[in-house]
């Protein structure tokens, strides 16, 4: 994935980040930042599903509102293989967007951008991959891993250490 960064420019890029996007308009530096910092997560993330069972994970202090909320809302969406008109549409924007904006002050960075697979038996790659919003991310992965769907990733990983069930 992307590579680490100093402390001298992670600095940097934790001000560049800090500061208002209207600072900055198109600016290519910025968005570099800002894709660097989502691969991060995202390795960090898959790391965590590889590494521990997934149905004990908690991402969030609210994951129980979280997940409440989101089969309110969305209880029909499969999330096992996603289909990125779910998330993209125009019609799927509006439905998204008062889910996504009752988070706003509950979960930090709720609006950032982070990267999601599509399929949840696959890794990060650009054909399983799409651009969401963290609490987009946050969502789907609390009802991915409370409905089993990450549990190939972290027994697949196990296997691969040679672990025992």
């Amino acid at each position: 994935m992307a590579a680490a960064l100093g402390p001298g420019e992670a600095a940097a890029a934790a001000h560049a980040l800090s500061l208002p996007a209207e600072a900055y308009g198109n600016d290519p530096n910025v968005e570099m930042l800002w894709a660097m910092r989502a691969s991060q997560h995202a390795e960090v993330y898959f790391n965590l599903i590889s590494s521990v069972d997934p149905k004990f994970l908690r991402l969030t202090k609210v994951d129980e509102q979280i997940y409440g909320e989101f089969r309110k809302a969305f209880g029909g969406l499969r999330v096992d293989v996603l289909d990125p008109e779910e998330l993209k549409s125009e019609p799927a924007k509006e439905k998204w967007r008062p889910f996504c904006l009752q988070f706003e002050g509950v979960v930090e960075d709720f609006n950032y951008g982070t990267l999601l697979r599509l399929d949840s038996r696959g890794g990060y790659s650009p054909e399983n991959t799409i651009f969401a919003t963290r609490i987009q991310f946050f969502a789907i992965e609390i009802a991915r891993n409370r409905e089993g769907c990450n549990s190939i990733i972290y027994s697949s990983a196990r296997r691969q250490r040679g672990d025992s069930k």
